[in-house]
């Protein structure tokens, strides 16, 4: 049994005139091969770079549990600042938040420094993982 696979073929544009040598239908069309334009993954730092993105995956949790700790005291000292006064129940809840945000600057900062370390990371995934 014999099976035969269909070939496409591009639709002719009539509304060009051809040159005698671009008429004959029956020879395939070659594409010249397009140069590289992807460079090639750097191998001698993956330690590195693969170090740096695990540093800013622990960062970026640790971030996440601080936020979590400080909560949503944002309104409860914009609040204090407009010199409402706040419950005994808020007021505890600001000064956790408040002995909390000094961690999540630090913390804030170190992220940014990660972030930044791990931005070769991104090439490799542009390249790797198309």
């Amino acid at each position: 049994m014999l099976f035969f696979t269909a070939i496409p073929m591009a639709p002719i544009n009539s509304s060009k005139p051809k040159a005698a040598a671009e008429t004959d239908v029956t020879a395939p069309a070659v594409a010249a091969p397009e140069p590289a334009t992807e460079k090639p993954v750097d191998t001698d730092n993956l330690d590195t770079i693969f170090s740096a993105l695990k540093t800013l995956m622990t960062t970026v949790d640790k971030l996440q549990k601080s936020r979590q700790e400080v909560g949503n005291i944002k309104p409860l000292i914009v609040r204090m600042l407009d010199g409402e006064l706040l419950s005994g129940e808020e007021l505890d809840q600001l000064k956790t938040g408040v002995s909390g945000l000094s961690k999540l600057v630090k913390i804030y900062s170190d992220y940014q420094t990660a972030l930044e370390k791990a931005q070769p990371a991104r090439e490799i995934l542009d390249t790797v993982l198309k």
